[in-house]
């Protein structure tokens, strides 16, 4: 397994910059194909069957069968550690699919868009509130999660704040800094905004958005007092109690949501489809257990199979609600 080095990255405000003015304001016409549906995807793609993700070209040459795939895991804290978390189940792809696997380190999810609506990302994990960015921008089509033995799978949104902070309620908010974490997340932000005035406060209005960055950050900021309060993904915050980057005795949950769906794994629409067939049976065979991935993603035993149309459906209600539109313009507020 090699790795895409520093060089490699793209930092979040160049990225945006990239996808902006190079991606999408140029050549667009030219990339148009003629489709009979569309429905929100970009020009570059079609959905001739109407499932809400990008339809394989129908040119058998321009299917993409490359000797090396590039595999990137969401943005995180700290990209080092995940690629070691990472690396059996990369062994196991490359096994399965006879293809040498690259870990790319992405710091932004507006650089991993990017990435594979370019070509360069082949396999991507994408978090929950940009995976319909990446479906509509960069034709990724996800297929998998990771669950439980049984088929459950998903995350709550927590809102935290430290135990002696006085904030025992929502309405107890109003008034307070509270850490988002981007504009594009699901539970860091855009939940937050669409559920959150039905329980009597709203972002903004009643108390004052600061943007952390990351899920991590919020938490962290929270610990130390830096924040008032945070909404942030359940599934993440149990990481990080096991990592023992926090005390979970200096924090309380002052309100929880129902389940949501955590990160989808996706391919590029445009790969070979007996590749596609192998890159399933890899994250369909691998096995959780005894690996630092089974450790990290505590509660998970396997990838189960899920669609964008049906489980991202409350997801895209959410950032309906909130205005959002599927453009480089609104993925790079991220």
């Amino acid at each position: 397994m090699t790795t895409i080095t520093t060089n490699g990255r793209l930092a979040g405000g160049a990225a945006a910059a990239l996808f902006g003015l190079s991606a999408f304001f140029s050549g667009t016409a030219a990339n148009a194909q003629d489709c009979a549906n569309r429905g929100q995807l970009d020009v570059m793609y079609c959905d001739a069957d109407g499932d809400m993700v990008a339809d394989a070209p129908t040119d058998p040459a321009q299917l993409k069968d490359p000797d090396t795939l590039v595999f990137a895991y969401t943005p995180v804290e700290d990209p080092s550690i995940y690629e070691d978390i990472w690396a059996p189940f990369i062994e196991h792809l490359e096994k399965v699919t006879g293809k040498g696997v690259q870990f790319f380190a992405v710091q932004s999810n507006s650089a991993e868009v990017e990435a594979m609506r370019s070509g360069r990302l082949h396999i991507a994990g994408f978090s929950t509130g940009p995976t319909p960015f990446a479906v509509n921008l960069a034709g990724a089509v996800p297929f998998a999660i990771m669950g439980s033995e049984d088929g459950r799978f998903g995350y709550t949104l927590q809102v935290y704040t430290r135990k002696d902070s006085g904030i025992n309620e929502m309405a107890d908010l109003k008034g307070k800094n509270v850490a988002h974490t981007s504009p594009t997340s699901n539970s860091g932000n855009l939940a937050p905004r669409a559920l959150f005035p039905s329980l009597g406060v709203t972002p903004e209005q009643d108390y004052q958005v600061v943007y952390s960055g990351s899920h991590d950050q919020s938490m962290l900021g929270v610990a130390a007092g830096d924040y008032d309060a945070a909404p942030v993904a359940s599934e993440v915050v149990e990481r990080m109690a096991e990592r023992q980057l926090y005390d979970p005795e200096e924090v309380k949950i002052i309100w929880e949501s129902d389940p949501f769906p955590t990160t989808s794994y996706t391919y590029a629409h445009d790969l070979d489809p007996a590749l596609v067939e192998k890159i399933k049976e890899a994250f369909f065979s691998f096995d959780f257990a005894g690996t630092e991935l089974g450790e990290e993603f505590s509660g998970v035993s396997k990838f189960v199979p899920i669609t964008y149309e049906k489980d991202w459906a409350v997801i895209r209600e959410i950032q309906k609600a909130n205005g959002v539109k599927y453009t480089p313009q609104d993925l790079a507020k991220e």
